[in-house]
């Protein structure tokens, strides 16, 4: 691959092994990697470079991680590059919430699932950044919450039958996180989680840019939690509910989303 082919990556860390490091795998996989110690130095590095992503660090000295990417927000807070944003993940939500971030991953990070995550965020994001994708013949991608693994296999094997992607989530909180960082195609999730519960977890994201158009399907066995909880309706909150969790009636509904 030429140098004028590679994919161009701003890698911002104040850390200096791990700036090396990181760099020189990520160069060694195919990318043009252009680094900075600190967000200052990052802002100028993008008075001349056009990177298709940014890879942030959060705590650093100066303007830091957050001063950074205030300055690259557009108008209507959109930053204006992907993001990848290196952070211990806590409380991302909170923090996040306001700001459409890209992805997140753990630091210290291990250089394999920063490939892959690179590689995730340059894929989906192409099409908004001036580059042509197609999606015809892509596997959707869905987050089941479901914790009881005698409801959640079965389901797994129908929705892998009709060409999804499926990770499972056991807890509320794995759904919004995983939600967060990967923006499925679809979520379907059983009522009752533990952490939180379904409908809780949707109206968290249907706050969120991120995550707010991310079509829900709710389920559950017992029709009266449905009755009772704040069920919202349409896009980015709960589309459908049902009252068993039969994979072929979630299924159903899970489709009609996409006609």
């Amino acid at each position: 691959m030429s140098e004028e082919q590679k994919r161009k990556l701003l890698l911002i860390d104040d850390d200096t092994s791990l700036l090396v490091t990181l760099s020189d795998f990520l160069r060694f996989e195919g990318y043009d990697v252009v680094t900075a110690k600190s967000g200052e130095k990052g802002l100028e590095v993008l008075e001349t470079v056009e990177p298709e992503l940014i890879i942030l660090d959060m705590s650093m000295p100066g303007m830091g991680g957050i001063g950074f990417l205030k300055h690259i927000l557009d108008e209507k807070g959109k930053p204006l590059y992907p993001v990848l944003v290196l952070t211990a993940r806590a409380n991302m939500a909170e923090f996040f919430s306001d700001v459409e971030i890209d992805g997140f991953i753990a630091k210290p990070c291990d250089p394999q699932d920063l490939l892959m995550e690179v590689g995730r965020i340059i894929f989906l994001r192409r099409g908004d950044y001036g580059e042509t994708t197609s999606t015809a013949g892509r596997k959707r991608r869905m987050i089941l919450g479901e914790s009881d693994p005698s409801i959640a296999e079965p389901m797994v094997a129908w929705f892998s039958q009709c060409s999804y992607l499926v990770e499972v989530c056991g807890k509320g909180p794995e759904v919004l996180e995983s939600a967060i960082v990967n923006r499925p195609d679809v979520i379907v999730m059983n009522q009752v989680l533990e952490g939180l519960n379904g409908s809780a977890v949707a109206d968290m994201l249907v706050v969120m840019p991120n995550t707010k158009l991310i079509p829900v399907v709710l389920y559950a066995d017992d029709e009266i939690i449905l009755k009772n909880s704040p069920v919202k309706s349409g896009v980015g909150g709960i589309v459908a509910t049902v009252e068993t969790t039969a994979a072929d009636v979630v299924g159903k509904i899970v489709n009609a989303v996409f006609e």
